[in-house]
């Protein structure tokens, strides 16, 4: 008996590394230093911040402001568009949101225990990925599809020195139940999505990060520079599925600070 016990233990362990832990920054489809635009029609599941910068820059949401003045609207957002002049207590909130989007910047990327270097030189191309660290000391360019292989418990780190660039057309597929949520993108340069792209995980930009038309993305784009959209959808609500909780946060064996808010105040 004991031994049966132990080996289902060791089934129902997760594999890779150590979750990286958003902080607040979970709570944000979009975070960017600089702004966001848009060019119409985007679809965004979630919560929008741009912080230290002005409401002024969203661009092309034609927002409307509520009139408590902590938060503006959009047709083209599921959620509400915080910015850093904003009304009280909005500001604050977005300085420590900003602030632990780069603490989990810098925890991502200084992650190096049982990585797997430079595969494919930097072209991925039909690739299947088993959970955990992955790292490229040079641009990352994706040119066909590929897949994220693991149980939902599972995580995935992907570090990417430079610039990561999504082929138009090309999708990353999750399977064997491998949740959008518990995978990272660590970018230092720039994130590019092709047209028609459709990718998962959330990503943490070090500049900027542009998704072309059409293109999808099921997890966060958080970005220490500006996000550009054109005619694309983030959705970050649901990116743990059926192993969430009621709230949207990660099933306890893995819990890490990425939950959907729709209202934070």
């Amino acid at each position: 008996m004991l031994f049966s016990l132990l080996a289902l233990a060791t089934v129902a362990a997760a594999a890779g590394p150590a979750p990286v832990n958003l902080g607040t920054a979970g709570n944000y489809a979009i975070i960017a230093k600089s702004g966001v635009s848009t060019v119409p029609q985007s679809n965004i599941v979630g919560d929008l911040a741009a912080s230290p910068v002005a409401n002024t820059y969203y661009t092309g949401f034609s927002r409307t402001e509520a009139d408590i003045g902590t938060y503006s609207t959009s047709t083209q957002v599921t959620g509400r568009l915080y910015a850093a002049n904003d009304k009280s207590p909005t500001p604050s909130v977005l300085t420590t949101a900003v602030s632990d989007m780069e603490t989990a910047f810098v925890d991502a990327a200084g992650r190096s225990e049982n990585a797997t270097l430079n595969l494919g030189a930097g072209t991925v191309s039909g690739v299947t990925f088993a959970a955990g660290l992955y790292t490229w000391g040079t641009d990352v360019t994706v040119t066909s599809d590929c897949y994220i292989n693991g149980s939902a418990t599972d995580t995935w780190i992907f570090q990417v020195a430079q610039d990561l660039t999504v082929a138009s057309s090309t999708n990353l597929i999750l399977a064997g139940g491998a949740q959008a949520g518990n995978i990272v993108w660590v970018v230092s340069g720039a994130v590019t999505f092709g047209s028609t792209s459709a990718w998962n995980g959330v990503i943490l930009s070090k500049t900027a990060i542009h998704s072309n038309t059409g293109a999808s993305i099921n997890g966060r784009l958080l970005a220490q520079t500006a996000v550009t959209l054109q005619a694309s959808t983030v959705q970050s609500n649901g990116l743990f599925a059926a192993n969430s909780t009621t709230n949207g946060t990660a099933p306890a064996s893995r819990k890490r600070a990425t939950r959907y808010s729709a209202q934070l105040y």
